[in-house]
């Protein structure tokens, strides 16, 4: 809520030569139309240092912080507008509510294939079309994983190099590094009954981290309720310990209450600086390989402005950083040539890296909410209503939900706790052998190396299982209501990725599997009926006249509320760890220097490197694996190393000839079977209806 041969050398400077003609570069009065170095007039030099793939959040931050080396030079191409022409949409913390731009041009307007758990129902997918990407259309939470999620993604890379540089006490200070923490002021503290860890913030970061200038006052309810029920406030769920229940902080900057987002924060401050471009619309349709020893390289970016435009080159000097997050990221690899051949060879494109870990291990937050009629102010009721000098101020519109909440597994499950976890471990091998969407050896062993790490390392703690979201922007059933959203956390459905055609501007086959692990549903209904007891706990249950969603006479046994359920569920917009970061036996996609496998200087910076998802948003990690990509990439370039030193080998099997066999055709990929459900263990089997909602 809130992505050999002399004669392949010769062609390679024949295109180089080429590029060189089309792409000059330019006067200083043309290379930058704005001192922030967004280009207008589409008018770029031949090559850069870095071409950054995506301007979204990690792209962003890779932009700015790499281009404050005065003689490297930046260029980042984002398929979005620049989004000025919907500020007001994206400024307005409250208009992501209010005027949202999910549905229109400035949305990829994804969708998930038919969900065979979910009745055959496809499931929506927004993610933001825009430069600042998701972070300039989403719900503004900011809330960091804690601890333990940290260091296991840490300990799944198995000892190798650099490890740790993704473990708690590396990325702690780098989430600080972005931070821009401001408390609230005193009535909204007592109004929200906010509480904080100063120590745990940073304050000189880009990213404003704030929270609304407005509180509706049922939010004071929030942390008390969940009191009442064994779920105790957090005063510090920054520092490591994220569970429990608190108000968090949002990307909003205090001063003119408006969304802090990638753009807003990395990008508009800057000063001059001729070293960096920034290409709105500009698709990037594949990288141009060529052999590089044992791995490949990429030399050159292909985009396009849109579908059936002139294909346009650029030059790529030193890295090419894939920065397009968990869906663009493994779909430009494949487009490639890198990643599973079985995918690749019936498209006709050439293989250069057998990756088959490419688009595996996708995850998402699964949620749905309980909805209730209420007695109190809500932000949507206020906002409908027009309260002269109210609704119309800047401190009220920038209200947007905080209250959250997560859960444990004890805290879902009470006694049956221990025998859930013994009936995952006890199924360990049948999820990894039959959901698993790859056949290939190495993508199955990473599957059971997650599924370890969640089953016994990750569930027995503290860390929160599902998450609660407090709702006061309104519901499908009108102004005067209020929903408790629930989602999943650590999902043990776990998905895949994958193109079914040449054609860069045809969306890729996306199919997460939701609720193909019978574990899930369980957790999702405990999930929904913590939600409905919140409703019916003091002091929240004094201002809930009734419910509504699904009803108490409706809905009551564990059946009916699993009938229910797979009937209202969607995202929560937290698609991830498409690329995961692994070991390459483990079916990995990148290292941990987040260079991907077989390639000399190809880079993927974005949430698809996560290997496991986070009890949080995604925001937060996201800076914090930014800010860290950025500094370990300038150390490595600065120091004067060479990447083909250090970077592990894949399979590479480099083709006399670049390219793909056509250049806008379609073809059939591989698909895998259905998913057979084992009836192993104390797990309920699903076989009903779905529709996804959008929980902002």
């Amino acid at each position: 809520m809130r992505t050999q041969c002399n004669l392949a050398a010769l062609l390679g400077l024949v295109t180089l030569a080429a590029a060189d003609l089309r792409h000059q570069p330019l006067p200083a009065k043309h290379r930058r139309a704005v001192s922030s170095g967004i280009i207008y007039d589409g008018q770029i030099a031949s090559s850069y240092d870095f071409v950054i793939v995506g301007g979204g959040l990690a792209g962003l931050v890779l932009a700015s912080r790499l281009s404050e080396d005065a003689n490297t030079t930046v260029l980042v191409l984002e398929a979005g507008d620049t989004g000025d022409a919907v500020r007001s949409s994206i400024d307005v913390p409250g208009n992501a509510y209010y005027s949202s731009l999910l549905g229109t041009t400035y949305d990829w307007q994804f969708t998930t294939v038919a969900q065979p758990a979910l009745n055959n129902h496809e499931v929506a997918w927004p993610r933001g079309r825009v430069l600042g990407g998701s972070t300039a259309v989403n719900g503004m939470y900011l809330v960091r994983p804690s601890q333990l999620e940290f260091d296991t993604w840490a300990q799944l890379q198995d000892g190798a190099a650099g490890a740790n540089d993704w473990a708690w006490e590396s990325l702690f200070p780098m989430m600080r590094k972005s931070e821009n923490f401001t408390a609230p002021p005193p009535d909204i503290s007592d109004e929200g009954a906010i509480q904080y860890n100063i120590a745990s913030h940073g304050t000189s970061g880009p990213v404003h981290y704030s929270y609304p200038g407005f509180l509706v006052p049922a939010v004071g309810n929030w942390t008390e309720t969940l009191d009442w029920i064994g779920i105790v406030p957090n005063p510090d769920p920054d520092g490591g310990q994220g569970w429990g229940a608190f108000i968090a902080t949002s990307s909003i900057n205090p001063d003119n209450f408006t969304r802090s987002y990638s753009r807003s924060a990395y990008i508009d401050p800057l000063p001059p600086r001729s070293n960096l471009a920034i290409l709105p619309n500009a698709t990037v349709t594949r990288l141009i390989l060529t052999q590089d020893g044992t791995n490949v390289k990429a030399t050159q970016v292909e985009y396009a402005a849109y579908d059936g435009a002139p294909v346009q080159t650029v030059g790529v000097n030193k890295e090419a950083i894939l920065s397009g997050g968990a869906i663009g990221s493994p779909t430009v690899l494949m487009h490639s040539g890198i990643g599973p051949q079985n995918i690749l060879q019936p498209l006709g494109i050439s293989t250069y890296v057998n990756l088959p870990g490419v688009g595996q291990h996708l995850q998402d937050h699964l949620s749905g909410q309980v909805v209730f009629s209420t007695s109190a102010e809500t932000a949507a009721s206020l906002e409908s209503s027009q309260t002269p000098g109210e609704t119309g101020s800047s401190a009220f519109l920038s209200f947007i939900n905080s209250a959250i909440a997560y859960p444990n597994i004890t805290d879902l499950l009470g006694d049956y706790a221990p025998t859930f976890q013994s009936d995952i471990n006890a199924n360990l091998s049948w999820a990894s052998s039959t959901l698993v969407p790859s056949t290939d050896p190495t993508v199955i062993k990473g599957y059971q190396a997650t599924y370890n790490a969640l089953a016994n390392t990750i569930m027995p703690s503290q860390v929160g299982q599902v998450e609660l979201l407090f709702s006061l922007t309104g519901t499908s059933f009108g102004a005067n209501t209020i929903a408790i959203q629930a989602a999943i956390q650590h999902p043990f459905s776990r998905g895949q990725l994958y193109i079914n055609s040449t054609n860069a501007f045809d969306k890729p086959v996306i199919d997460p599997r939701y609720l193909s692990h019978p574990a899930d549903i369980i957790m999702l209904r405990e999930g929904l009926k913590l939600a409905r007891t919140l409703g019916e706990t003091q002091p929240l249950n004094a201002v809930i006249t009734g419910e509504l969603s699904p009803g108490t006479t409706a809905v009551n046994t564990d059946p009916e509320w699993d009938a229910w359920l797979v009937g209202i569920v969607g995202t929560e917009y937290h698609p991830a760890s498409s690329c995961a970061m692994l070991p390459l036996e483990s079916g990995g996609v990148v290292d941990p220097t987040l260079r991907v496998y077989g390639t000399s200087n190809i880079r993927v910076v974005d949430s698809s490197i996560f290997p496991i998802e986070f009890s949080a948003h995604l925001m937060v990690p996201t800076y914090g694996m930014a800010e860290q990509a950025a500094q370990m990439i300038r150390q490595f370039w600065n120091e004067g190393l060479s990447p083909s030193n250090t970077t592990a080998t894949a399979p590479a099997s480099f083709p006399s000839m670049t390219g793909t066999s056509g250049s806008g055709g379609s073809g059939s990929g591989s698909k895998s079977a259905a998913i057979a459900l084992s009836p192993a263990g104390a797990f309920v089997l699903l076989a009903t209806a779905a529709l996804a909602f959008l929980a902002l």
